[in-house]
């Protein structure tokens, strides 16, 4: 099968801003775009029960104007449709297939939609075998900004680093590495104040470990400029700071085998629901 980036579509705001989002990736990839656009069954009539002909009509017409209309915009774009049925989420999780990525729509701010709706979305971001790119409307324009992602020192992730180095490559952006630490804690009954020269050795000893992790990236990626930002605090607050202005926010998950459960951690879940940019969560080991 050809690999393609695939994009779940449903008529919303947030999905019609993940295809358009999905088409520039896939020029970016060279490859074709597969809109996935599903009918709920008959057990599950949620999507069309209530619409009257015409709002139908259109409904059903969705996914070959949308393609007929990325064609135009993005020549010389590939477009293909597929239409499936079954429950929306399920359906997109296993028909993913041989998708180099998977882009759908999000609303943030703590709710998902379209696709994305509840427990089960979240189980089709967390357990699918492709990167998911997750795009809110009015952030499919952000182009140009870095591409930000969040690294954690002591499992530096190589599908991590490969995925953000390759999309800053491909944008011609630089790439911000981001992680958080905090100093160690202060026990006792009357603690004192950690010496701010130890933190001061913590911080060069952890933006010096943050060196030595990215020098073998810099060198396979040498045209990607490089952003390196060990900072003290919370990893989630500093790459949402990263992300204001940023194109592309990338972060890890662990690839579990199970199809019950989130799996996500809880950086990468606060940062999907709250990342003012597209968030790419990249499965690992």
């Amino acid at each position: 099968m050809t690999r393609t980036v695939t994009v779940g579509l449903d008529g919303s705001r947030e999905s019609l801003a993940a295809a358009e989002w999905a088409a520039r990736e896939a020029l970016r990839r060279t490859l074709p775009l597969r809109l996935v656009h599903v009918k709920e069954n008959d057990s599950h009539p949620k999507v069309l029960s209530g619409m009257d002909p015409e709002a139908r009509e259109r409904w059903e017409a969705l996914p070959d104007e949308t393609a007929a209309d990325l064609a135009r915009k993005h020549p010389p774009l590939e477009v293909a449709v597929e239409r499936l049925a079954g429950r929306p989420a399920e359906v997109i999780r296993d028909s993913v297939g041989e998708a180099e990525l998977l882009v759908l729509g999000s609303r943030g701010r703590g709710t998902l939609t379209g696709f994305l709706v509840g427990s089960v979305a979240l189980s089709t971001v967390a357990h699918v075998e492709c990167p998911v790119v997750l795009v809110r409307a009015g952030t499919a324009e952000k182009d140009t900004g870095d591409v930000v992602v969040g690294l954690d020192l002591t499992r530096p992730r190589e599908e991590l680093l490969e995925f953000a180095f390759d999309a800053a490559a491909r944008r011609g952006v630089p790439l911000t590495v981001v992680h958080g630490w905090d100093p160690p804690p202060v026990y006792g009954i009357n603690p004192v104040a950690v010496n701010p020269h130890l933190i001061d050795d913590l911080a060069e000893e952890k933006s010096d470990a943050l060196t030595r992790v990215l020098a073998p990236w810099r060198e396979r990626h040498p045209e990607v400029e490089v952003r390196p930002q060990a900072v003290v605090g919370r990893a989630a607050h500093h790459l949402l700071e990263a992300a204001e202005n940023a194109s592309l926010l990338v972060v890890g998950r662990r690839n579990r085998r199970a199809r019950l459960g989130f799996h996500t951690g809880p950086v990468t879940h606060a940062l999907m629901h709250h990342s003012p940019a597209p968030v790419a969560v990249v499965p690992h080991d």
